[in-house]
């Protein structure tokens, strides 16, 4: 891995964010990098409320999280199908660890992926022994929760799994090729059939091809929305490879909750 994404795609209205906010990515120890993302770090003092939206990746996450007036907590997110909204008040801290798609299965391997889709729970109930949440969420300094993450990922012990890694590399091609717009184009790349390539990503990504594919469309397409005001729907319909204009918005208004026009001007 090359480090932490530095791109803010899934954020909806990433410069509103990151006024409210302070968010961090941080690169995790080096035994970890092949199944992991990055940690993400957040912490915040409001004067008001503030509701942050994000489209998730297809990415399994583990929340250590810290809420004024409420019970440290620690949840193991499975991918999300829709828009994620989380309200912030007061004071607060989140120390997250995105797993690579593909990349959760190898400590949690007695299920497939599929089952923790579309749920938070928790962490205590896929993990043993359970997240430290003191541990990860005291330490004034970032370093120390950095190393507290390492430690407690590391003694999980990850399993190497030659079917992780494949399917790793499929939805990393899927996010950096834009060729690869079909389904049967990634079984034809990654030698299997269609029925063989939807199994894989059942038990090891959490969600089908299909639905990898048009996630990754619908972030560029935000990225697109949020720099540039004057975006052409039309050609980018077609370079992300719709069939039509109509077909994109379609899949934007769905996912994100408002069409591309209503969302372009905020």
């Amino acid at each position: 891995m090359a480090g932490p994404r530095r791109d803010t795609r899934g954020i909806v209205d990433a410069p509103e964010l990151f006024a409210q906010v302070r968010f961090r990515r941080r690169e995790p120890a080096a035994g970890l990098r092949p199944y992991l993302e990055h940690y993400w770090l957040i912490d915040w003092n409001l004067s008001q409320p503030y509701a942050s939206h994000l489209v998730p990746h297809p990415s399994v996450n583990l929340v250590f999280q810290r809420y004024e007036h409420a019970a440290d907590l620690v949840e193991v997110s499975g991918i999300g199908l829709k828009l994620f909204t989380q309200k912030l008040e007061g004071r607060g801290r989140v120390c997250g660890v995105q797993f690579r798609p593909g990349g959760f299965r190898p400590f949690a391997p007695d299920l497939p992926v599929a089952q923790w889709t579309g749920r938070r729970l928790p962490a205590d109930e896929v993990f043993a022994p359970p997240a430290p949440p003191s541990a990860v969420l005291d330490p004034a300094d970032e370093d120390a929760r950095v190393a507290a993450l390492d430690t407690y990922l590391l003694a999980l012990a990850p399993r190497p799994d030659p079917q992780a890694e494949r399917a790793m590399a499929l939805v990393d091609l899927v996010r950096t090729d834009r060729t690869v717009r079909r389904v049967d184009e990634l079984a034809r790349v990654g030698g299997l059939s269609r029925r063989s390539l939807q199994r894989l990503f059942s038990t090891y990504v959490g969600v089908g091809p299909k639905w990898v594919i048009l996630r990754y469309r619908i972030h560029e397409a935000l990225e697109r929305a949020e720099s540039d005001p004057g975006v052409d729907w039309a050609v980018l319909a077609a370079e992300l490879g719709y069939s039509d204009q109509a077909h994109l918005i379609r899949d934007f208004t769905a996912t994100v909750g408002v069409s591309p026009t209503a969302f372009a001007p905020r």
